[in-house]
């Protein structure tokens, strides 16, 4: 059996926790205050349901969406989390417009040719990206993000 928990962690949701918390802070860092599991009313149309983003607020309107997935040990597309990224651009086209739309992940490069994760997914994906998402990507090893 092939286990796909992150070498050195407890479990795979103990990193995403902890990289929910590194997002907050760096947000917070940039002026953004944002609470935890925020729920946002989302859908088509006039049916609505409440939608809970990683991080978020309503004054100001802001929803964020945290990932923090790399490529798979043969340096292969985690093909399962990019359907999970897209998921995630759908809420964010169903959210209300007036928020601001944030897709924070964590950086993953591609050993092969060096391209990151998030890059190759707006390359491949761009027609399921609405056009008021922003990106930010942050390194592993510091907090200098990069805004797209």
């Amino acid at each position: 059996m092939t286990n796909f928990q992150r070498v050195g962690s407890v479990s795979n949701a103990h990193v995403g926790r902890d990289f929910e918390a590194r997002a907050r802070a760096v947000l917070a860092e940039h002026g953004i205050s944002l609470e935890l599991n925020h729920k946002v009313p989302c859908g088509l149309g006039n049916d609505k349901k409440m939608h809970s983003f990683d991080l978020g607020s309503d004054q100001p309107p802001v929803i964020v969406e945290c990932k923090c997935q790399t490529w798979t040990v043969g340096d292969k597309v985690p093909s399962a989390k990019m359907k999970n990224w897209a998921e995630a651009m759908f809420y964010f086209h169903m959210a209300p417009l007036n928020y601001r739309k944030i897709f924070f992940v964590e950086q993953s490069l591609r050993a092969r040719t060096g391209e990151s994760l998030l890059a190759y997914f707006r390359r491949t994906q761009s027609h399921m990206i609405p056009p008021d998402v922003e990106f930010w990507e942050l390194p592993r090893e510091s907090d200098d993000v990069v805004i797209f």
